[in-house]
């Protein structure tokens, strides 16, 4: 499983080369705002429901988004 700091800079980095800001990907993905920035941060890490969901929004796979 990829630690929490991973997903956090693959998830920003992901985000910001699909033109998101964080308070417009929070919303896409139903999150607030500092839930976000908290896994951004690496301080959660975002269970698979929500890894799903951003996965699908940002259009990559899983695969993708660990590999970054």
């Amino acid at each position: 499983m990829v630690e929490a700091m991973e997903w956090g800079r693959n998830i920003r980095a992901y985000r910001k080369l699909k033109g998101y800001t964080q308070q417009d990907f929070a919303k896409e993905i139903h999150v607030s705002v500092s839930l976000l920035g908290e896994i951004e941060r690496g301080i959660r890490n975002p269970d698979d429901e929500l890894i799903n969901r951003i996965c699908t929004s940002l259009d990559v796979t899983k695969e993708d988004m660990m590999q970054l």
